[in-house]
């Protein structure tokens, strides 16, 4: 059954005026989220070119985690979309699936020629021993934190923007061909893993577009990545992170 939003059903708008900017405040509050996760990656890879020591370097994901679950915390109520959580029984299951799906395919899709670069991933050993509270840091961010803070990001706001700067005004199972494209390769190759990472975004942007529910996506993304975390840590994989 397929759930709609009457808060999406608006009547058109005039054209925005040549000078209104690029983005508005609703879409600052999708973005700087995600802004301050990218800035952790570049001081991370800056600090590593300087010689800082990879133990030191562990402890750059816990404050970013931290920095992002604040920012979200500080917008949240901006945030219309995920006011209630209200997903149908077969709806969360539908998500539930895909999550589980995307985990399968993103450790599947690992050819050579599916990667980009060489990850170093994330350690959480320290004198040869699993740091258990680095390990819970790790998934709590992926599971609880990546998800909002990426869905808010990419389905919510890029998928829509495109096709409109007020973004809000387009309905969510309406995005063009082009915006999903868009879309879908960008958040791809966001990842080391990029075809993978094109699979997981396809199956989000189709869970966002069907259901008409952030929700959806976050379910699903939220799977993907508590499984994966349950598998390196089982498997010492963690290139995957």
């Amino acid at each position: 059954m397929t759930e709609h939003d009457d808060r999406y059903a608006v009547p058109a708008t005039a054209a925005i005026p040549a000078d209104a900017p690029m983005f508005n405040r609703a879409a600052w509050i999708r973005i700087l989220p995600f802004a301050a996760y990218l800035l952790f990656i570049v001081i991370g890879d800056v600090s590593e070119r300087l010689g800082v020591r990879p133990d030191a370097l562990r402890w750059l994901y816990p404050a970013k985690i931290a920095l992002v679950a604040l920012l979200l915390a500080l917008f949240w109520r901006r945030y219309h979309e995920l006011s209630r959580f209200r997903l149908a029984p077969s709806t969360a299951a539908i998500a539930l699936a895909a999550g589980v799906a995307v985990f399968v395919l993103w450790i599947s899709l690992d050819a050579g020629w599916m990667v980009v670069g060489a990850p170093a991933g994330y350690d959480p050993r320290v004198d040869g021993r699993i740091a258990w509270l680095l390990v819970a840091i790790r998934i709590a961010g992926a599971a609880l934190v990546v998800p909002i803070m990426e869905e808010l990001f990419w389905r919510s706001f890029l998928m829509r923007w495109v096709d409109d700067p007020d973004f809000e005004s387009v309905e969510p199972s309406q995005p063009s061909t082009k915006s999903f494209v868009i879309t879908v390769l960008l958040f791809g190759f966001e990842h080391n893993l990029w075809l993978a990472g094109i699979v997981a975004g396809a199956a989000y942007s189709l869970l966002y577009m069907r259901h008409r529910n952030l929700w959806s996506p976050i379910l699903a993304h939220a799977v993907t990545n508590g499984l994966l975390g349950v598998w390196v840590v089982r498997t010492g994989s963690w290139s995957y992170w």
